[in-house]
């Protein structure tokens, strides 16, 4: 793992991951699952996950929250990291940090 993954590994331990796509990636690579394998987990297609991954397409908190719960993850940091990304979309700087 190189510097810049080490940092942002760090980052996203104490301040959450900075978008769902991230978030996804990050889950499917500790899991060591292909994007077939991850999308078929998550009950949609492989197209929909790389638009995921890479930030082309945002999902809803209740999908984020079924997807969480199909792949064994956590729903906390699911909706934050949603909701991050609905803010970014937005141009608004807030920094979502939520709590259980």
């Amino acid at each position: 793992m190189n510097t810049s993954m080490r940092q942002k590994n760090i980052f996203n331990e104490k301040s959450g991951p900075e978008s769902f796509g991230v978030f996804i990636r990050g889950a499917r690579a500790s899991l060591n699952l292909t994007q077939v394998e991850m999308a078929k987990k998550m009950g949609i297609s492989k197209s929909t996950l790389c638009d995921i991954e890479m930030g082309r397409q945002l999902v809803s908190v209740a999908l984020a929250v079924k997807i969480a719960k199909r792949c064994g993850l956590s729903e906390l940091i699911a909706v934050q990291a949603t909701i991050q990304d609905q803010l970014c979309k937005a141009d608004l700087k807030f920094k979502v940090k939520m709590m259980a």
